[in-house]
């Protein structure tokens, strides 16, 4: 099973009598929008509200909770100063109550604020394409959200059925799909491959990049393990100063006393070429010393 996922469309008065946009009309688009509303403070929205602005569109962004909620708090915050710095308007912990459409202007009302705008991007999250394929009858598990259960070989709570891709519960990024399909393939063919989700580096592609590996301080502590963090400024990295850009930091996590490395985060130019080595010393089970 392969079906992947859709945009989730959250259940707001009016919405779904108005010709909303999705990443996917969005990507599409020969249409500058003059104002683009973004609703959602997930990866893809923050990348296309920074696209569109970069673009030329008036651009406000809001979000229900903080910029990337499930991330380390700092790295919102930091993109959020980017944001505005470009001139972007974030509004935070704000939700969408209404939205009509008439004369091809949306009308939004945002907490009892009303908010003009050309377009309307609905950028609020994922659900599996799950929810017409009887999944119970083939006695294939799925979790609350209706991802499919799989384990390491990518097989499902059925033992003839495999599943692979953003139908399951696996990070959604395609590098990990990629693996999971060639995996489920060959162990479909009789193979006993697995697939490894416990070091996934993940790069979101703003300006400046956002790149995670492993625990942030946050997830670490909810774990009951003590760490230690440290964050370097980029203006302390004379790389950046050549580049004259900045924006952002390194921060890492790591255990208490013995300074194995449990995780790293970085906002900077090119994040995701260097998230990698920090993939590769957790890998390797490796100290801040080493």
């Amino acid at each position: 099973i392969a079906t992947g996922a859709t945009p989730f469309i959250p259940e707001i008065p009016g919405l779904r009598d108005t010709p909303y946009w999705t990443s996917t009309e969005a990507l599409a688009t020969q249409q500058l929008p003059e104002h683009l509303v973004v609703y959602g403070g997930s990866m893809v929205a923050l990348e296309l509200a920074q696209a569109f602005l970069r673009l030329g569109s008036r651009v406000t962004l809001i979000a229900r909770s903080t910029l990337l909620a499930k991330e380390d708090p700092l790295i919102g915050a930091t993109l959020q100063s980017i944001f505005a710095d470009e001139g972007m308007r974030v509004l935070t912990a704000r939700t969408l109550r209404h939205v009509s459409y008439t004369a091809g202007r949306y009308t939004l009302n945002v907490d009892g604020e009303i908010i003009h705008a050309g377009q309307l991007l609905i950028a609020t999250g994922r659900m599996p394409n799950t929810a017409e394929l009887n999944l119970a009858q083939a006695a294939v598990q799925t979790d609350a959200r209706g991802a499919i259960v799989v384990d390491a070989h990518l097989r499902t709570s059925a033992n003839h059925i495999y599943a692979a891709g953003d139908c399951t519960a696996a990070p959604a990024f395609v590098y990990v799909a990629a693996a999971a399909g060639t995996r489920a393939g060959a162990n479909m063919l009789g193979g006993d491959e697995r697939l490894d989700l416990s070091i996934v580096p993940a790069v979101i592609f703003t300006d400046p990049q956002v790149a995670t590996v492993g625990l942030d301080e946050t997830r670490a502590r909810q774990l009951d393990i003590k760490v230690e963090t440290r964050t370097l400024s980029l203006e302390h990295v004379p790389r950046a100063l050549a580049n004259f850009d900045t924006r952002g930091w390194v921060k890492l996590v790591a255990e208490t006393g013995s300074g194995k490395l449990l995780g790293a985060q970085i906002v900077a130019a090119e994040a995701g070429e260097v998230i990698q080595s920090a993939a590769l010393a957790l890998h390797a089970g490796m100290t801040v010393h080493d």
